[in-house]
């Protein structure tokens, strides 16, 4: 095995949000360095990284200079550009983790669905949407409702329309721009999910976690997860059959439903770190952000064991229209021994737009969650962005 030594490589990563944020700030204790390419000038990553290049995510010229400055490069978003990705790799000679090939299959949710199906993961029946009566006929063979969605570019429940009826069906197809593809709805007990890391010849994963949603945005994850033994034990290899299938080193967010019969299916897959996984940062032994740049750097991982069972909540824009952001009464968060407070350096606060997160952690291992949960609601409820 290689000698690692600190100060260490540099990593570059296309996408300077609250992902690449926290990115950076878990790689600068191990003597990492991290340049980002984001198109907004001064990006919430650009106080924490050593430096951006403003370009947009598929400029190529832009990328050819990250790929110039850094001994890989990976991205903390989707948007980024797998096929100049790919070019500038194999010229440039620096790696991408997870593969361009990876980000070719999740970009498009149909292929996605169908890679995995293939594999043997277990997905919901689901077909292509051409026009109108595609959907007419999955709901002729599925039941009402069923869940129409963008095959690419929707996040946050954007680009997923739920559709009613057969009477809904052009009416859904017009909100959705671009190719669709249908899914039967799942009536699901829970939203969980795991976070899982592909490392250079081992993977981990970390304790499952429970994701409660409103408005199709996530609200709140709950760590362990209130599920059975055997659903988190059922969850876990779904992640692992999931890793299987990814091409290349990181972290995924692996989005999956456990049904009321006990049953997991796959929701989604992010190749990156996930909203649902912020809680790891105080409540387990390594955050993902640090198992990301471990991974990409073919670095072992570290422990995935959670400390103390942990609360996410967000903070998304209470504002009704788009406002400088700037968040009041946080003394009480302050104050709370367990909580742990993470501004994401957004200037700009916009209507459910996630600006931040609260997580509260228990003291000890056996801590109870339900408390947990209802400290962090009225934490989270004391501040506002409104004025």
């Amino acid at each position: 095995m290689t000698t690692l030594r600190t100060p260490g490589p540099t990593v570059g990563v296309v996408g300077g949000g609250q992902l690449g944020r926290m990115l950076a700030e878990a790689a600068a204790p191990l003597g990492v360095e991290v340049v980002m390419l984001d198109p907004t000038p001064d990006c919430p990553a650009a106080p924490v990284a050593r430096d951006q290049i403003v370009a947009d995510f598929d400029d190529e010229a832009g990328i050819r200079e990250l790929a110039a400055r850094a001994d890989v490069l990976t991205f903390e978003i989707e948007l980024a550009d797998q096929d100049v990705l790919e070019r500038v790799s194999e010229d440039s000679g620096t790696p991408v983790h997870p593969k361009p090939s990876t980000l070719k299959t999740i970009h498009d949710k149909l292929v996605q669905k169908r890679e995995l199906e293939d594999a043997g993961v277990p997905v919901p029946p689901f077909r292509a949407v051409e026009d109108a009566d595609d959907i007419r006929g999955a709901i002729g063979d599925y039941g009402a409702p069923v869940m129409l969605k963008a095959r690419t570019g929707g996040y946050d429940g954007r680009g997923n329309v739920p559709v009613e009826s057969k009477a809904d069906a052009e009416d859904a197809l017009e909100s959705v721009a671009g190719p669709a593809m249908v899914e039967s709805f799942v009536d699901f007990e829970r939203e969980v999910s795991v976070i899982a890391v592909k490392g250079e010849d081992e993977i981990a994963t970390f304790p499952i976690g429970e994701n409660i949603h409103e408005d199709e945005i996530l609200r709140e994850t709950v760590v362990p997860a209130r599920s059975s033994e055997a659903v988190t034990e059922r969850a876990h290899a779904v992640a692992s059959d999931v890793l299987e299938v990814m091409d290349g080193r990181g972290v995924y967010g692996i989005e999956l439903f456990e049904t009321r019969e006990g049953d997991v299916l796959l929701n989604e897959i992010a190749p990156r770190p996930h909203n649902s996984g912020h809680w790891t940062i105080e409540g387990a032994q390594s955050s993902q952000f640090e198992q990301h740049a471990r991974a990409v750097l073919g670095w072992p991982l570290g422990s995935t064991e959670l400390r103390s069972p942990t609360i996410l909540t967000n903070l998304l824009g209470d504002v009704d229209e788009e406002r400088r952001a700037e968040l009041s009464d946080i003394d009480r968060i302050l104050e709370t021994s367990a909580a742990h407070l993470h501004w994401y350096g957004k200037r700009q606060v916009r209507p459910l737009r996630k600006m931040g997160h609260i997580t509260v952690s228990g003291e000890t291992e056996d801590a109870d969650v339900e408390a947990l949960l209802a400290a962090a609601r009225d934490l989270e409820e004391r501040v506002t962005f409104r004025t």
